[in-house]
């Protein structure tokens, strides 16, 4: 196992917040990567891979109790929290590579539930389709398809986490909370929220979220290819936001009509959609994205 954990106060720690663990994992090429491991058993081990611009700790909450069930890992994606940066561009297949890297580093042979955010949808597909075997249900939560995407709006996208990493540069850490993470959930306690804002609402956070972005039109094609081959036959939950946000009366329903058509292609597949609940679901409706995530759980359990 090529995974150490790092004494705090040393570059890159972050108190990864209450009942988590912080390890370190060395990729094939030297570069390190921030883990945040919770939980225990013989369960499957559940894997959290975050939206574009967010850390491992968007997923604190839900981790914490998930842990309580079965064992889950998140991670900082190269340049975000305490991972290190890739000189290489981040594309969705060094993106996928990295997560098989996070896995046999951490030593993990057997199949995963795979659980992906946003821009997380992409890489847990070009992951499962790579490594089939090494999963073992997903769960995607308002994941990124390819119908959304758009030349103009990668541009838009690439020029506002650049602008905000300025912006938190010069002090407005305040003001990009607000513009990023704008709703929490009650539920999620305000020391999990200052991990997440620490990690999320930052100039490190923006520069990786920007260099993603960059990557997003030259992904189309993948995308394009993963959704025409279908979802793998495992047990598979897609949560879609319902609440229709400014600019999405028209993207919000096609959003969901495309995710429904993915899901009713998969043999254990369904998609459920969150009423008054925006996209970033994971803040704002962390008990549905629970409940998703323990359902696919039991079922794996159930197929051994």
């Amino acid at each position: 196992m090529k995974t150490h954990t790092h004494r705090p106060g040393s570059p890159g720690h972050l108190d990864p917040g209450a009942g988590l663990t912080e390890a370190f994992v060395a990729l094939p090429d030297g570069r390190r990567l921030r883990s945040v491991t919770a939980g225990e058993g013989d369960g499957p081990l559940v894997v959290f891979e975050a939206g574009m611009s967010a850390p491992a700790a968007s997923w604190v909450h839900t981790q914490r109790e998930i842990g309580a069930r079965t064992r889950t890992v998140a991670y900082d994606r190269a340049g975000y929290g305490g991972s290190d940066p890739d000189p290489r561009d981040r594309t969705v297949e060094r993106l996928a590579d990295d997560l098989a890297g996070l896995l046999d580093g951490l030593g993990e042979s057997r199949p995963v539930v795979l659980v992906g955010h946003s821009w997380g949808g992409p890489v847990i597909r070009l992951f499962a389709e790579r490594r089939p075997h090494r999963v073992a249900g997903l769960v995607f939560v308002d994941a990124t398809v390819a119908e959304l995407v758009s030349g103009r709006g990668a541009r838009i996208l690439s020029w506002s986490f650049g602008a905000l990493a300025v912006l938190a540069r010069l002090g407005g850490r305040n003001l990009v909370a607000k513009l990023t993470l704008p709703r929490f959930s009650g539920a999620i306690a305000e020391s999990d929220v200052d991990v997440i804002l620490r990690d999320y609402a930052c100039a490190r956070a923006m520069r990786a979220g920007r260099r993603e972005a960059a990557q997003v039109v030259p992904a189309l094609a993948t995308m394009r290819r993963l959704q025409a081959a279908g979802t793998p036959a495992v047990p598979t939950i897609c949560l879609q936001a319902g609440r229709l946000d400014r600019g999405m009366s028209r993207t919000r329903p096609r959003f969901n009509r495309v995710a429904a058509e993915l899901m009713a292609a998969v043999p254990d597949g369904r998609v459920v959609v969150v009423e008054d609940t925006g996209h970033l679901i994971p803040q704002e409706n962390p008990a549905v994205v629970r409940e998703a995530i323990l359902e696919i759980v039991d079922a794996v359990a159930g197929r051994r």
